[in-house]
This record gives C-alpha cells, sequence and structure tokens, in this order.
C-alpha cells in the first residue's frame, strides 16, 4: 500500500511537471483538436499515422538498446561453439562457457613476424573488427590477394588447445571470398602446423546445396589428416581443392581435398583462403615457429 501510495504521489509530480510546460499544453490542445475531427478527415488520418510510427519507432529503439546486452553474448557464445566445433571438443551436452575456459586459449600473433603479442587483451581484440581500421589493418598487394580480402588485421587472434602445457593443437582464423561472399571460419591444425584436423565457416553466403555445401559434417570430414605444407622449410602451401573425387593411392593426394561439386568458383575460394592464410602473408611465420619449439 505504501509502495502504491508513493507511486501515485511520483505521477502526480510529474503531471504537475508537463502541465506547467508550454508544449505540453500546447500538445494536448492539437491532440483534442485532432480527436475531435471526423474519422475520414485526412487531417485526422496523417496525425495518427505519424503519432504510431513515432511510438513504434521508440519501441523499436528500446529493444535494440535493451536487447544489445544479450545479442554480444550469443555472438560470443557462438564463436565459442565453432571454435570448440573445429578443435572437435563440442558434444551435445559440452558447456560451452565451461569447456571453452578449461581447453583453449587465445593468443595474439604479429602476421609480420609470427611472434606473439603479450600487451593486447586476447579476450577483448577484435580480428574482423581491426581489419576495417586503417590503424590497425594493412592493404594487401593485389599481386598477393588471392583470398580477395582487399585488407587484413596486422595481429590475428589464434586458439590453442592444450593438455597440460603441452600444445594439442592450433585454430586459426580464416577468410576469403567465394563466389558469392566472404567466407570467414577456422582451420585446426596439429601441433605439427602441418596437418590439418577439421575446417568450418560460420560465417557465409555461399548457394545453399553447392558452395553452400562447406558447412556439411561430410564434406568438413575429409579433410583431416590432409597436409597443408609439401616442404614446411618454404612455407608454400600445397593444400587445395580439386575438381573431383581425390585417390588416395596416388602420390601428392595428402595435398588435396574433394572439390564442391557443382561450386566451382566456391572451391577455388576455399583454396585461395586457405593457401593465403597458410603463406608468409599470413600465418607460415607463426606456424614454423611453433614447429620450431615442439622440436
Amino acid at each position: 500500500m505504501l509502495e502504491k501510495k508513493m507511486s501515485c504521489k511520483h505521477l502526480e509530480g510529474i503531471s504537475a511537471v508537463l502541465d506547467k510546460n508550454e508544449y505540453y499544453q500546447k500538445f494536448k490542445a492539437y491532440r483534442d483538436k485532432v480527436l475531435a475531427l471526423g474519422n475520414d478527415s485526412l487531417e485526422k488520418t496523417i496525425a495518427v499515422a505519424v503519432s504510431l510510427c513515432l511510438v513504434c519507432a521508440v519501441l523499436v529503439s528500446f529493444a535494440a538498446v535493451a536487447l544489445k546486452p544479450l545479442q554480444i553474448n550469443n555472438k560470443e557464445l557462438d564463436m565459442k561453439r565453432n571454435i570448440l566445433d573445429v578443435a572437435g571438443l563440442l558434444e551435445e551436452d559440452t558447456d560451452i562457457n565451461t569447456a571453452f575456459a578449461e581447453k583453449i586459449e587465445a593468443k595474439i600473433v604479429d602476421l609480420e613476424t609470427g611472434d606473439y603479442v603479450e600487451n593486447i587483451d586476447a579476450n577483448e581484440y577484435d580480428q574482423r573488427k581491426a581489419a576495417k581500421d586503417p590503424a590497425q589493418s594493412i592493404a594487401i598487394p593485389k599481386d598477393k590477394d588471392i583470398a580477395h580480402i582487399r585488407v587484413k588485421a596486422k595481429y590475428a587472434k589464434v586458439f590453442l588447445v592444450k593438455e597440460g602445457s603441452s600444445i594439442k593443437s592450433i585454430i586459426l582464423p580464416v577468410n576469403g571470398y567465394g563466389l558469392w561472399s566472404t567466407m570467414y571460419g577456422f582451420l585446426s591444425l596439429d601441433a605439427d602446423g602441418q596437418t590439418v584436423q577439421s575446417i568450418n565457416f560460420y560465417d557465409q553466403a555461399e548457394t545453399p546445396g553447392l558452395g553452400g555445401e562447406v558447412v556439411n559434417p561430410n564434406w568438413r570430414a575429409l579433410w583431416k589428416g590432409k597436409k597443408v605444407y609439401a616442404d614446411t622449410e618454404t612455407g608454400e602451401p600445397a593444400l587445395s581443392l580439386i575438381k573431383g573425387v581425390v585417390d588416395n593411392t596416388k602420390p601428392g593426394s595428402q595435398y588435396q581435398v574433394d572439390g564442391l561439386a557443382g561450386a566451382t568458383l566456391t572451391s577455388t575460394g576455399v583454396t585461395n583462403l586457405v593457401r593465403y592464410w597458410m603463406s608468409s602473408e599470413g600465418f607460415a611465420s607463426y606456424l614454423k615457429k611453433v614447429r620450431e619449439v615442439k622440436s
């Protein structure tokens, strides 16, 4: 009862302030004038339509602001889910946040040197956003931009799957243009920085049933055990998609993956983005240092 009385007094106070406001009085006068008009009045129709639009705009704006924290949280959760998936750590009953915190360590890598960057908080760093910031990115020369992404961030965010103090696998962000869209995904490698565990694309808009098959688990499974480099010393990637089905009895098949049927340009895009990010333009220097530490 006390709370109800306080609420009433609060409303009375607001009403008293509004009654003294010149603009509010003008609004009331115009409101009464419009309401007094006939329902077939053009002025009344326009006034009601404008009022409805304003109310809807306020509600939509309020919802956008109120739901933003939830949207950010869902986006982070989905990213963690994709990382756990490509690392082979995702099960039906997996607690995403717990599994990620226990098994995944994020690190920032300087793409030019291949060294870890310790003065940037990996949990706060957004590589996609950094690629759009001229201060945090660099333009890619046309002759080297085989992935057709034009710019890249100076630093990349990689994820390490650890068992104790040793690295079990390395998860690298990759992106490149397919037929219709820039495809964003992760490539998971063994600790040797050479053998593929898995690949997935969490953001792409390729043709469903054709290029969109980049998310098909059956096709993704073909990547397991493939090799990135024919010669790890040169850092020149050999891994690519081919037209048709790989003949695993032939030499060089360890560097080949079945192409996507009916999606030649998407297949070419996947080859190009993998080769770009595994080259000296991408993670080759970093992976070389990983192998040196491991040996």
